[in-house]
C-alpha cells in the first residue's frame, strides 16, 4: 500500500513516518514544518479497518485523557495542544504514572525501538504510595516488595516511582530557594542603589545641608565622622593638660591630629614654663597588667577610663589643698582636745562631693595636721610615691600595699604629674579593728618651685555592698623650709562602716587618733628622725654600740625592722601573712583572736606550727605611764616570765631619735640556776604623740653575735612578741575616765613539725599566757577593774 501522493517527494518516507507517530512518537516530529506541510485528515489516511483499529489501540494504551475513538480529523493545531497538554501532564506528574515495568529513559537505553507502554497508578496505589514516601523516602528492598505485593505492582514499578517522587521533591525545594534567593537578591540591589543614592548626597552632621558635592567612598565618610570625634577629644585632652599644668592651653592649629594616647610616639608637646613637656602618650602611658589579676581595659575603654582618673585626680588635689589652707568656719578647733574639727556643713557647701553622697550607714572621719619633718621635700616625695617605701615609712599603718597601674609617668622625668593606681590594708594595731582595705588613686602635683601636693582618692565607689571604707581627697601639701625641712600639712578624710568594728575602738576612729592625720604625720616625724640619726657620723650619748662596728648596727637595725613587721602581721589578720583564723569549739577568752600557720622553709623563722593570740584591754592609766612601765628593763619581772623573776641587763643600745623611747635594745635574762645558760631578748620600742610599740622576740646567741659583727640578720630565727599602746579617743562615754588601749600578742611555736596538728591544750596553753600577763600588768600598775 503506497502513500505516495500524501508527502512531497512520494518516495515512501510518509509511510514510516505516520507508523510512528500511530505508535508513541512523540508528537514534535509531525508538527515540523519541513515534514507535514498541510492539514491532514486521519480518518481518509487510515480507511483500512486493520489501520483504524491498531491506531485506536494504541492512543488507548498511552493513557492520555481524550481516549474515546477519533472522530473526526485532527489539524496541526490540535497536535500542538495535544502535545502542550502532554507537556504540562508531565510537568505535574506526582510519580503517579509510569511506565509498565519501568522508565521510559532505561526502556530506551535497553532497547531504542522498543515501543513504551503506560501504566497509570489507581488512587488507592497513590495513596499507599504517599504515605509511605512521607514515611520513608528511601524504602529498602523487603518494604518495596511488602508494597508491591499489597498494591499488585512490580517491584521495578514500586522503585521507579520512588525515585521519580524523589526527584519531583528536590526540583520543587529547589525552586522554592531559587524564589527566596531571588527575592533576597531583589532586596539587596534595592538596599545597594540607596546606599549609593545616600553616599552621592552626604548631609552635614552640624547643619543639615549637603557636606560634599560629587561621588565619595563609605570609607572617607567614616573617616569625617572619625575626625569630628577626635578634634573633640583633643579639645578635651588639652582642657584637662591646661588644668594639669596650671597653665591654659590655647594655641590648638599647632597641635597633630588627635590619634592620642593611642600611638605612643605621638609628637604633642606642652610649654611649662622654660621646662619642655613630654609628649602626652607618656604622660598617659599605656597601662600595665593590674596586680593580682585585677580588671583589664583597653582601646577607646581604656583610654576613657584614664580621663576619667585625670578628672578625679584633678577635682582630688584642688580639694586637698584647699583644705589644708582654709581656717574657719571649715575647721573648729576644739578647747577640750586641742584638735581640729570639719564642719561638714560648711564642706558642702564649699566642695562638690567628687565621690558623691556618703553611702547610708557609714559614718565619716576627719582630721587635719601640721608639723616639719626632717626631710626635704623632693625626698620626701619619691618616698610617698614609691609603695615599697612608703610602707617602709610606716610600718604600723599599712600592713600592705600595692601599685596596682602607672596610669601617668610624670613630667620632665620628675614627679610632677605622677598618677597611679595603688591598692593598701591599713591597719589598727588591735584585733578588734578589721584590716580596712582601699583602692586608690595617688597624684602628685608641683605646686611651685619646693611645694608639693600629694593626693589619694577612692576609685571603688562601685562596689556596693562589698565597700567598706572609701577615701575622700586626703594627703598632704609639703613646703621646703630654710633649714632644708619639710612643712607639712596632713589631711585625712575617710567614709567607712563601723559595724564590723568593736565598740570600743569606735570613738578612736570617729576621732581621726586612729587612722587620722595626727597617726600619719607623727609616724612620719619619728621615721624620718630616725633615718636621720642613723645616718649622721656621730653617735649619740646615750648610745651603749660604740664599740660595734656600723655593719654591725645597721643589721640589728635590720633584724628589728623584721621583728617589728611580724609583730603588726601577726596582730592584724592581713593578707601580709597567710594566717588561718581558729573557729569556735576552743575555749579562748571572747576578746581573744587566736590564729594559726605552718612555717617552713623561712630562714626567718623557726620551721613548725606558729600560734599566733592577741587580745586588747581597756586600761585607765595615760599611754606614757604605760609605755614606760612596759619597756623598763628593771620592771620587767612583774610581767614577763621569760625574765626568770629577775630584772634584765641590758647589753646594748641603739638610739633611733631624740625621744629615749625610740630604741632598739638587746636584754640579757639572768639564769634561774647555774646549770641554765643566760639567754637574749631583742627589743624595739616606738613611741610618738599618736602610738607607741614594745616588741621583742628571745634571740639565739651565737646569731646574735653574727648579727653584731655584721652578719646577715635575714637567717636569725625569731618570733615577736610585744604590745600595742593606742589612746582610748576619750572613750565615747563608754569609761569614767581617759585611759589606753592596750594589746597584748603572742607568738610562739607550739610544734616543731610543720604538718602536726594543733591540739586544744596549745591553745589554752596560749590562751592563758595572754590573761596571765593582762593581769599582772593590772596588778602592777594597780588598775584592776
Amino acid at each position: 500500500m503506497s502513500f505516495g501522493g500524501l508527502f512531497d517527494g512520494g518516495n515512501g518516507g510518509g509511510a514510516h513516518l505516520v507508523a510512528d507517530m500511530a505508535y508513541g512518537t512523540s508528537a514534535r516530529a509531525i508538527t515540523h514544518p519541513s515534514v507535514l506541510s498541510p492539514p491532514l485528515h486521519l480518518s481518509s489516511m487510515f480507511s483500512s479497518p486493520g489501520l483504524s483499529l491498531a491506531l485506536q489501540t494504541n492512543l488507548t494504551a498511552r493513557g492520555d485523557q481524550n481516549s474515546e475513538p477519533v472522530a473526526g480529523g485532527i489539524g496541526s493545531g490540535e497536535l500542538d495542544s495535544a502535545r502542550r497538554n502532554k507537556e504540562d501532564e508531565n510537568d505535574s506528574k506526582s510519580g503517579s504514572d509510569n511506565l509498565d515495568g519501568g522508565s521510559g529513559d532505561d526502556l530506551e537505553l535497553e532497547n531504542p525501538r522498543k515501543k513504551k507502554r503506560y501504566h497509570r497508578h489507581t488512587p488507592k496505589q497513590i495513596q499507599e504510595l504517599e504515605a509511605l514516601f512521607k514515611e520513608c523516602p528511601h524504602p529498602d528492598e523487603k518494604q518495596r516488595m511488602e508494597l508491591s505485593k499489597r498494591l499488585c505492582l512490580e517491584p521495578r514499578q514500586v522503585k521507579f516511582w520512588f525515585q521519580n517522587r524523589r526527584t519531583q521533591m528536590k526540583t520543587q525545594i529547589e525552586r522554592h530557594e531559587n524564589a527566596i534567593l531571588r527575592q533576597e537578591n531583589d532586596k539587596l540591589r534595592a538596599e545597594n542603589l540607596s546606599i549609593r543614592e545616600a553616599m552621592r548626597n552626604p548631609m552635614c552632621c552640624n547643619c543639615g545641608g549637603p557636606a560634599v558635592l560629587g561621588e565619595i567612598s563609605l570609607e572617607e565618610q567614616h573617616l569625617r565622622v572619625e575626625n569630628v570625634r577626635l578634634k573633640d577629644e583633643l579639645d578635651r585632652v588639652c582642657a584637662l593638660v591646661g588644668k594639669f599644668l596650671g597653665k591654659p592651653i590655647s594655641n590648638l592649629s599647632t597641635l597633630p591630629p588627635p590619634s592620642l594616647p593611642f600611638i605612643p610616639n605621638s609628637s604633642l608637646e606642652l610649654a611649662n614654663g622654660l621646662a619642655s613637656v613630654p609628649p602626652l602618650s607618656t604622660v598617659m602611658s599605656p597601662t600595665r597588667a593590674i596586680a593580682g589579676g585585677g580588671a583589664a581595659f583597653s582601646g577607646v575603654e581604656k583610654s576613657q577610663e584614664r580621663y576619667v582618673f585625670l578628672e578625679l585626680a584633678l577635682a582630688a588635689v584642688e580639694e586637698l589643698v584647699k583644705m589644708a589652707e582654709m581656717e574657719e568656719p571649715l575647721w573648729v578647733l576644739c578647747s577640750n582636745t586641742g584638735r581640729e574639727t570639719l564642719n561638714y556643713d560648711m564642706y558642702d557647701q564649699c566642695f562638690a562631693r567628687c565621690l558623691g553622697p556618703r553611702p547610708p550607714g557609714f559614718v565619716s572621719e576627719a582630721s587635719r595636721e601640721t608639723g616639719v619633718v626632717v626631710i626635704n621635700s623632693s625626698a620626701l616625695v619619691e618616698t610617698l610615691m614609691d609603695a615599697s617605701r612608703w610602707a617602709d615609712m610606716f610600718p604600723s599603718v599599712i600592713a600592705r600595699t600595692t601599685t596596682a597601674d602607672v596610669i601617668s609617668v610624670g613630667v620632665g622625668g620628675t614627679k610632677n604629674g605622677v598618677l597611679q593606681l595603688m591598692h593598701a590594708e591599713l591597719q589598727v594595731l588591735s584585733p578588734l579593728v578589721p584590716v580596712r582595705e582601699v583602692q586608690f588613686l595617688r597624684f602628685c602635683k608641683q605646686l611651685t618651685d619646693g611645694a608639693w601636693a600629694i593626693v589619694d582618692v577612692s576609685v571603688d565607689a562601685t562596689k556596693g555592698d562589698q565597700l567598706k571604707c572609701r577615701r575622700l581627697p586626703s594627703g598632704c601639701v609639703v613646703q621646703d623650709t630654710p633649714n632644708g625641712y619639710s612643712k607639712v600639712t596632713w589631711v585625712e578624710h575617710a567614709e567607712y562602716d563601723e559595724v564590723m568594728i568593736h565598740p570600743l575602738y569606735r570613738p578612736l576612729l570617729r576621732s581621726g587618733l586612729a587612722l587620722g592625720a595626727r597617726r600619719w604625720l607623727a609616724t612620719l616625724q619619728r621615721q624620718c628622725q630616725s633615718l636621720a640619726i642613723l645616718m649622721s657620723s656621730s653617735i649619740p650619748a646615750d648610745d651603749s654600740t660604740a664599740a660595734i662596728m656600723p655593719a654591725g648596727r645597721r643589721s640589728m637595725l635590720k633584724l628589728a625592722q623584721r621583728m617589728t613587721e611580724n609583730f603588726c602581721a601577726g596582730v592584724c589578720a592581713s593578707s601580709a601573712r597567710e594566717w588561718s583564723k581558729l573557729g569556735g569549739g576552743v575555749n579562748i577568752g571572747e576578746d581573744v583572736r587566736v590564729m594559726t600557720r605552718q612555717s617552713v622553709a623561712d630562714p626567718g623563722e623557726p620551721p613548725g606550727v606558729v600560734l599566733s593570740a592577741a587580745t586588747a584591754v581597756w586600761l585607765p592609766v595615760s599611754p606614757q605611764r604605760l609605755f614606760d612601765f612596759l619597756r623598763d628593763e628593771q620592771q620587767r619581772s612583774q610581767w614577763d616570765i621569760l625574765s626568770n623573776g629577775g630584772p634584765m641587763q641590758e647589753m646594748a643600745h641603739i638610739a633611733k631619735g631624740q625621744n629615749a623611747g625610740n630604741a632598739v635594745s638587746l636584754l640579757r635574762a639572768s639564769a634561774a640556776n647555774a646549770n641554765q645558760s643566760s639567754m637574749l631578748i631583742l627589743q624595739e620600742t616606738c613611741t610618738d604623740a599618736s602610738s607607741s610599740l614594745v616588741v621583742y622576740a628571745p634571740v639565739d646567741i651565737p646569731a646574735m653575735h653574727l648579727v653584731m659583727n655584721g652578719g646577715d640578720s635575714a637567717y636569725v630565727a625569731l618570733l615577736p612578741s610585744g604590745f600595742a599602746i593606742l589612746p582610748d579617743g576619750g572613750s565615747g562615754g563608754l569609761k569614767p575616765q581617759d585611759g589606753s588601749l592596750l594589746t597584748v600578742a603572742f607568738q610562739i611555736l607550739v610544734n616543731s613539725q610543720p604538718t602536726a596538728k594543733l591540739t586544744v591544750e596549745s591553745v589554752e596553753t596560749v590562751n592563758n599566757l595572754i590573761s596571765c600577763t593582762v593581769q599582772k600588768i593590772k596588778a602592777a600598775l594597780n588598775c584592776e577593774a
